[in-house]
C-alpha cells in the first residue's frame, strides 16, 4: 500500500486508482443476531474501536436512541448534548476531537433536522441518521470514544467508522479537530434609555476584544468552518434580529482589523436580509430559523472547503454578538480546523453548563 495519495475524493478524481486496504469498525451483532448496537448505560464511556495507522478515517455514520427506563419520555431528552464524541490521534495527552454529538454532526440545541452538507448531513428519519465525511488522517493510531453524561436513561447506539490503512504516512497532512464551545448569555449592554434601533445598531467595536471566541489555535494548519447555535434571548415586541454581527478571523497574532473582517451574522454564513427561512447547502446552511420575530433557537453552518484559512502559528475566529457586542444571547459552536500535533489543549464544559434551554 502506498501512502495517503495525491488524488482527491472529488467525481474527476474517482478514475484515478489507488492502493490501500478498507476497514470498518461498526456496531454489527457478534452473536449473529440482529442487536446490531452497543448499549450504553448513564455514565459509561464505551470505545468504539482503535485503527492502527497510518490511516484515515474517511466516513463516521450513526444514530442514537434513549430507552425510556419506565421514566417520562421528557426525563434526559436532551441526550444530544449529553453523549460526547471524543477522538484521539497518535496517543496524544489529550483529544482532537471533544463535542457533543448532536452539535458535532452540524445541529446544536439537542435536536435534529434533515440537512444536507458536503462534510455532515443529518439523514431521515427526522435529521436522526448522523453522517460525517470530513478526512482524518493519523500516523499511528485512531482512538474514538462515546461517553454517556446522562444520569437516569440508557441509549442504544448504531454506528460505522469507515477507514482506510497505508503503507507509511504523509508527513504534510492535517489532523482534525472539532471544538465545542458556549457563551451563555454573552456579555451585552442593557438598553437603558436607547431606542431600538440605537442599541441594536448604534456604538462601536475597534478591537474585536469583546467578540464570541469561536476557535483559538495555535501551530500550523487551516480552519475549515464552523456551526454557530443562537438562542435569542430578548423579549420584546420591537424589531429583535439578533444578528449584525461582525465576524472577524485574526491569523498569526496579527492586530485589528484583521485581514479577514466580515460585515454581519448572516453574511458569514452566506445568507442575507435577516433570514428567516431553512436553507442547506454544500458549503453554507440555515438549518434552524427561529420563530417570529427571529425568536427562539437557530443553526447556521458555514465550511470552508473551496476557501481554508490557512494559519502558521495561530488563529483567533470570533464574530460579534450584535452590533458592537450588545446583545445578551445564548450562543455555542462547533469549530473544525485541521493542524499539526501537539495542539492546544482544550476541555469540555460540565453536562449542566451544556443543556440547551426550553424553548
Amino acid at each position: 500500500m502506498p501512502d495517503y495519495g495525491d488524488f482527491g475524493s472529488s467525481l474527476r478524481d474517482l478514475p484515478r486508482l489507488r492502493r490501500s486496504r478498507r476497514g470498518r469498525l461498526s456496531s454489527w451483532d457478534r452473536t449473529g443476531g440482529n442487536a446490531d448496537n452497543l448499549r450504553v448505560l448513564p455514565g459509561q464511556t464505551r470505545e468504539l474501536g482503535t485503527i492502527d495507522g497510518p490511516g484515515a478515517i474517511t466516513h463516521i455514520w450513526c444514530t442514537v436512541a434513549l430507552q425510556d427506563e419506565g421514566l417520562p419520555p421528557e426525563v434526559e431528552a436532551d441526550f444530544l448534548r449529553r453523549l460526547v464524541l471524543r477522538i484521539t490521534w497518535d496517543d496524544a495527552d489529550h483529544p482532537s476531537v471533544l463535542a457533543p454529538l448532536g452539535d458535532f454532526f452540524g445541529i446544536g440545541h439537542g435536536t435534529t433536522r434533515n440537512f444536507s452538507s458536503a462534510p455532515l448531513q443529518m439523514s431521515p428519519q427526522d435529521g436522526k441518521g448522523m453522517n460525517c465525511w470530513f478526512a482524518m488522517p493519523f500516523a499511528e493510531r485512531a482512538r474514538i470514544e462515546l461517553i454517556s453524561e446522562l444520569s437516569a436513561k440508557p441509549v442504544v447506539f448504531y454506528f460505522y467508522v469507515d477507514y482506510e490503512q497505508h503503507e507509511r504516512p504523509t508527513p504534510d497532512l492535517g489532523y482534525f479537530h472539532a471544538q465545542w464551545r458556549r457563551q451563555n448569555p454573552t456579555d451585552g449592554v442593557p438598553q437603558g434609555d436607547e431606542s431600538n434601533w440605537e442599541h441594536l445598531h448604534g456604538g462601536a467595536n475597534l478591537d474585536g476584544s469583546g467578540n464570541y471566541v469561536l476557535l483559538e489555535a495555535e501551530g500550523w494548519g487551516h480552519y475549515v468552518g464552523s456551526v454557530l447555535n443562537i438562542h435569542n434571548l430578548r423579549s420584546t415586541s420591537e424589531w429583535n434580529w439578533y444578528g449584525e454581527g461582525d465576524d472577524m478571523i485574526f491569523i498569526d497574532g496579527e492586530p485589528w482589523p484583521p485581514r479577514l473582517h466580515g460585515t454581519g451574522t448572516e453574511d458569514y454564513f452566506n445568507t442575507a436580509w435577516c433570514p428567516t427561512q431553512t436553507y442547506h447547502a454544500p458549503y453554507h446552511g440555515l438549518t434552524v430559523a427561529g420563530g417570529p420575530n427571529w425568536s427562539g433557537q437557530i443553526s447556521y453552518y458555514r465550511f470552508h472547503i473551496e476557501d481554508p484559512v490557512v494559519f502558521e502559528r495561530s488563529i483567533r475566529v470570533t464574530i460579534e454578538h450584535g452590533h458592537a457586542n450588545k446583545r445578551s444571547d445564548d450562543l455555542s459552536s462547533v469549530a473544525y480546523w485541521y493542524q499539526t500535533l501537539p495542539s492546544l489543549p482544550f476541555g469540555l464544559a460540565p453536562v449542566e453548563q451544556r443543556l440547551p434551554r426550553p424553548l
